[in-house]
């Protein structure tokens, strides 16, 4: 296993559409999700997408930390899920704001609205079929991660440039008074 090296926003492999993954079960793609793996242990991150590190083939990975669901009743962590040619589905029309970072946008985080509720699914690496429902945080990695796969970065999907900011200046306020100007149901008015 090795520690891959991350491509950073503006490198070309993140701004194409990755490929269709034709043997989710050759050894290759095996190797490869055992090192992104490694590396999302390494950097303690949530998810990773295959273009992230430089590999244009429809390869994501994610857990769902129970630290990161504290304030979701219901919620449940999810143990590491490696999904090949992932189908993200939305659910309903509801949308939240929500602070994002990227391992591709080192340093910034931003608000960005996402789907409240998705199914998704996909293949493992094992052959196995994977279909699932996701709401919160959960739902929001996966969002994140599959648009990883068809060359969007969360800065894009922003809908307010005001609310992003560099992490170390989120500090000064603009976190706490970006809560403060949400309504009861998450959303920005």
């Amino acid at each position: 296993m090795a520690i891959l090296k991350i491509a950073r926003m503006g490198h070309p492999v993140l701004r194409g559409r990755a490929e269709a993954v034709d043997d989710p079960c050759a050894p290759e793609i095996r190797a490869l999700v055992a090192d992104m793996m490694e590396t999302l242990e390494d950097i303690c991150g949530a998810g990773l997408a295959a273009p992230q590190v430089h590999v244009p083939l429809r390869v994501v990975l994610f857990r769902i930390p129970a630290d990161r669901i504290t304030e979701e009743p219901g919620a449940k962590p999810v143990g590491w899920t490696a999904l090949l040619n992932p189908v993200v589905e939305l659910v309903g029309d509801e949308m939240e704001l929500g602070w994002e970072g990227c391992l591709s946008v080192p340093g910034l985080r931003g608000v960005v609205p996402r789907h409240t509720h998705v199914r998704y699914g996909g293949i493992t690496p094992e052959g196995k079929e994977i279909s699932r429902e996701a709401s919160g945080f959960h739902a929001r990695v996966v969002q994140h991660e599959c648009d990883h796969l068809n060359g969007v970065l969360f800065p894009t999907r922003m809908t307010d440039l005001s609310l992003f900011s560099f992490t170390g200046e989120l500090r000064h306020g603009l976190a706490d008074e970006v809560n403060a100007r949400r309504d009861t149901a998450g959303r920005i008015p």
